[in-house]
C-alpha cells in the first residue's frame, strides 16, 4: 500500500512542534505494517539545505505566482517529495512566519501544498500513485477540496487534526485565486462562517477524520472543545477516530541516548540521578539530589497552562522544590519565568528557546515533568517523560488523560499524577501531592518503573493507521 503524507513540517528537516515529530516518525513505523509512505513537504531553506541527490520528477509552470519543481529525495530514511518554489518558500524565518509576523501569502503557500498533492494523486509523478492521501492539519486541509472539485477520479483521503485551535481561515475573495469553483463556497465545501476554512474543508470532505487521542476525539464533539467545528464533527462522528500518538523510541531511548550525561535503563535506574546532578549544575541550580526537581519542556502559552504554573511558583518554592524550564512562546510568559529565574537562580532555571539536547537532558534529569495544559490533543512531552522515568504531573484533558495513570486512582499501575480542572489552585494541589509522594522513595521508584514499562512507541498507533488506510483504500471518487 502506498500513502502520500501531506504536511507542512517534518522532523528532522523542519520543526516547530509535535506535528513534525509525528510526521517524521510515523512513516518508519508503518513500514512494519506493509505501508510505504512518501511525505510531501514545502521546500523551505532548511529543507533544501539537507537534500542530497534529489531528482526532479514533476514540473509546474505556474503555482500561485511562479514555477515549481517537485523533487524526490531520501533524507534520514524518509522518502520525500519536496516542492521547490522559491517565490513561496525561499525566505528567512520559520515555516509560518517571518521576522515581522505571519507571511501574508500563507493562504497560497499552503494551498500550493494541497494542490501539488492533488497532482500526485492523479498519477502525474511517474512511478508513484498513492492508494491513500493523508493530510495533516489546516495547512493541508484544502487537499480533499481540490480533489472533489477537480472532478477526476482519485484515491480516498484522511485528514488528521493535530490541534483544532489552528484552523486556517481566509477571505472568501480568494476563492478564484485559489483555483476553486464558485460552488466550492458552500456549507458542505470550504465555506466557514463567511470565510474559506482550510481545516473545515478537510473535515467536511475527507473520507476519514482522525485526531491524536481518544479523549480529544470526544472533547472536540462538545461546544466548548469544538472551537466552532463541533457541529460538523458530530455530523462526521461515524468517520471520526482518535488514535494516540507515539514517539520515536530510537531517538528517545535513555539506555542509549548520546545526549545524556549518563545512560540508564530499568535495571540501572539508580544511575539516573547522575543526570539530575548534571542538569542542576549546567543550569546553575543548587546541586542537591534530595530536592524535588520539576521540569517543563513546552511552548509557553495559555493552551499549555504555563500561566497557571507562573501563578503557582510561590507554592513550588514553598515546597522546597526546583524548576528547570525550557520553552518559548508568549512574551509575557517568557518574561515571567525569566524574572523568576533572575530572582531565585538556585531554585528556578529558565531557558528561552528550544534546544533538542537540553530537552533530552531535562527528561532524563528532572524528577517530575509538569504539563498543566488547558487542552491537549495528545502531547508528546509526557510520553518522553514516561520513557525516561520522569513522573508526569498533568491536567486531566485530551491525550494527557489517556496516557498518564493517576496514583490515587490506579495505585499499583500508576505512572504519575493528574489534576482537574486546570487552575492555579488545582495545580498547587498537584505540586503538594507530588512533594508528599517524593518522601516515599519506594513508591516513587515503583511509579518510575511503571512509567518506563509503558509502550509509548509508534507500533500500536501505526497498526491502527494501517487498518484505517486499508478500510478506505478501495474507494475511488
Amino acid at each position: 500500500m502506498k500513502v502520500l503524507s501531506v504536511v507542512s513540517e517534518v522532523y528532522p528537516l523542519i520543526k516547530t512542534g509535535g506535528l513534525a515529530d509525528v510526521a517524521g516518525a510515523l512513516p518508519g513505523a508503518l513500514k512494519a505494517e506493509g505501508v510505504e509512505v512518501v511525505t510531501l513537504v514545502p521546500g523551505y531553506p532548511a529543507v533544501m539545505a539537507v537534500l542530497e541527490n534529489a531528482s526532479p520528477v514533476y514540473w509546474m509552470d505556474e503555482l500561485f505566482g511562479g514555477p515549481a519543481t517537485i523533487l524526490s529525495a531520501d533524507v534520514d530514511g524518509l522518502d520525500l517529495f519536496v516542492i521547490e518554489a522559491k517565490h513561496l518558500y525561499d525566505r528567512p524565518g520559520g515555516p509560518y512566519a517571518g521576522p515581522t509576523g505571519e507571511w501574508a501569502d500563507n493562504p497560497f503557500r499552503f494551498a500550493a501544498l494541497s494542490r501539488v498533492a492533488a497532482q500526485i494523486a492523479y498519477g502525474e509523478v511517474p512511478g508513484f500513485v498513492p492508494d491513500v492521501l493523508h493530510a495533516h492539519d489546516w495547512q493541508a486541509g484544502l487537499l480533499p477540496a481540490y480533489l472533489r472539485y477537480d472532478g477526476r477520479r482519485h484515491a480516498p483521503s484522511v485528514i488528521t487534526i493535530h490541534n483544532l485551535a489552528f484552523q486556517g481561515q481566509y477571505a472568501p475573495t480568494l476563492l478564484p485565486l485559489l483555483g476553486l469553483p464558485p460552488d466550492a463556497y458552500a456549507i458542505d465545501g470550504v465555506e466557514y462562517y463567511g470565510t474559506i476554512g482550510y481545516l473545515k474543508a478537510g473535515i467536511a470532505i475527507a473520507d476519514k477524520v482522525t485526531t491524536v487521542s481518544p479523549t480529544y476525539a470526544n472533547e472536540i464533539l462538545t461546544d466548548e472543545g469544538g472551537m466552532g467545528l463541533s457541529g460538523l464533527l458530530r455530523v462526521r462522528g461515524q468517520d471520526l477516530v482518535g488514535i494516540l500518538n507515539g514517539i520515536d523510541t530510537s531517538v528517545w531511548d535513555p539506555a542509549a541516548d548520546p545526549l545524556l550525561a549518563n545512560c540508564f535503563a530499568l535495571d540501572t535506574l539508580g544511575e539516573r540521578s547522575l543526570n539530575k546532578e548534571a542538569l542542576q549544575r549546567s543550569l546553575g541550580l543548587e546541586p542537591n539530589r534530595d530536592r524535588l526537581l520539576f521540569g517543563v519542556v513546552s511552548r509557553l502559552s495559555w493552551q499549555k497552562g504555563l500561566d497557571l504554573l507562573a501563578g503557582a511558583l510561590p507554592k513550588l518554592r514553598q515546597l522546597g522544590a526546583q524548576l528547570a524550564l525550557v520553552g518559548t512562546g508568549e512574551p509575557e510568559l517568557q518574561d515571567a519565568f525569566a524574572s523568576a529565574a533572575r530572582h531565585f537562580p538556585r531554585d528556578i532555571a529558565t531557558v528561552i528557546g528550544y534546544d533538542e539536547k537540553l530537552a533530552h537532558q531535562v527528561q532524563a534529569g528532572v524528577d517530575a515533568l509538569l504539563v498543566p495544559s488547558r487542552f491537549e490533543p495528545c502531547g508528546l512531552t509526557q510520553l518522553c517523560a514516561l520513557r525516561y522515568g520522569a513522573l508526569p504531573v498533568v491536567s486531566r484533558v485530551g491525550g494527557l488523560a489517556d496516557t498518564v495513570r493517576d496514583v490515587d486512582i490506579e495505585a499499583g499501575a500508576a505512572t504519575g499524577i493528574q489534576f482537574s480542572p486546570p487552575s492555579v489552585e488545582q495545580l498547587e494541589g498537584a505540586l503538594q501531592r507530588t512533594a508528599d509522594l517524593w518522601q516515599d522513595k519506594s513508591m516513587w521508584q515503583t511509579l518510575q518503573r511503571n512509567a518506563m514499562r509503558q509502550d509509548v512507541s509508534w507500533a500500536q498507533p501505526a497498526a491502527k493507521y494501517a487498518a484505517l488506510y486499508r478500510e478506505i483504500a478501495g474507494r475511488r471518487s
